[in-house]
């Protein structure tokens, strides 16, 4: 059976299976190749210079909603991260290039890595074709990753990862793209393509809209005197009378300045965001910071 980016996920588990790679493959060079990956990434992670200006529009978060992207455009106060959330975000990036190093290790092509991509004056970098295919390679939790290997993600994208793929797909000429996913938590991957010539699937009313207006309509928006509308309404906490924030805002840098008097409590599950505290919960209390 010939590899393509339908066999990629089995290929790769093969390839971890019995350790063994095609012919084809320079191990030595593709070692090589993801250690320079992982050096690139530590500078960008530590030195200043290396990080980009956070207010300016990028295709990356062309998707996420009109208010937090007008606050960060508007240069308000993010909420200070807690130590071991840069660690998340930084093993989620390493454990991203892990996936295109395996893919390479299986035999499948990896080409166009960090192409520039632009839509109306907007710029971003697409992740990298695989077997031809735009491919964008998400580290997710479990709950996200149930929505890749189920194909939902186009009926709860909170982040925006399909605005995100269209935008570069548009700006590539592509209408056919997809992703290769990992459930961070136990290492299950899988892979999700959407064509939006496919007027026939399920998803196609949600993913059919023209993201060259969408990112037309950021760029008005940002440029607006005053915050848009509340991006998600609060929702019950079980029964305790309490209101957290919905997914969306609970990852949002910016909930502070839509909810001045949030306060976080920390779960077993995580940290958990209340608007409302009508019963003051039995559990340690996290304090809110901006930088």
């Amino acid at each position: 059976m010939s590899k393509s980016i339908h066999t990629l996920v089995s290929d790769i588990y093969s390839l971890m299976e019995n350790r063994n790679t095609p012919k084809d493959v320079d191990v030595d060079v593709e070692i090589e190749r993801f250690g320079e990956a992982m050096k690139s990434m530590m500078r960008k992670e530590f030195k200043p210079s290396g990080r980009g200006d956070a207010r300016k529009l990028r295709l990356s978060a062309i998707g996420k909603p009109d208010r937090q992207q007008w606050y960060s455009a508007n240069k308000y106060g993010k909420e200070k991260l807690q130590p071991h959330t840069y660690i998340k975000f930084m093993y989620g990036h390493m454990t991203e290039e892990l996936i295109l190093f395996l893919t390479r290790m299986a035999g499948h092509t990896v080409e166009d890595e960090q192409k520039l991509c632009e839509v109306e004056g907007v710029k971003g970098s697409m992740d990298a074709r695989i077997d031809g295919r735009l491919i964008d390679v998400k580290s997710a939790s479990t709950y996200s990753f149930k929505k890749f290997k189920d194909a939902t993600l186009a009926y709860d994208d909170p982040f925006g990862y399909i605005a995100q793929i269209k935008a570069y797909a548009y700006s590539e000429g592509d209408t056919k793209y997809g992703w290769i996913a990992i459930d961070k938590q136990n290492g299950h991957l899988c892979y999700l393509e959407y064509d939006e010539e496919d007027t026939q699937a399920p998803v196609y009313d949600f993913i059919k809209y023209d993201i060259a207006e969408r990112v037309r309509h950021v760029k008005k928006v940002v440029e607006q005197p005053e915050p848009p509308a509340l991006c998600y309404d609060s929702v019950d906490d079980g029964k305790s009378g309490n209101k957290k924030l919905a997914i969306g805002c609970s990852y949002c840098s910016y909930k502070a300045h839509c909810y001045p008097t949030l306060r976080g409590f920390i779960y077993s599950t995580g940290v958990r965001f209340l608007s409302t505290v009508v019963n003051e919960p039995k559990v340690p209390e996290i304090q809110l910071k901006e930088v």
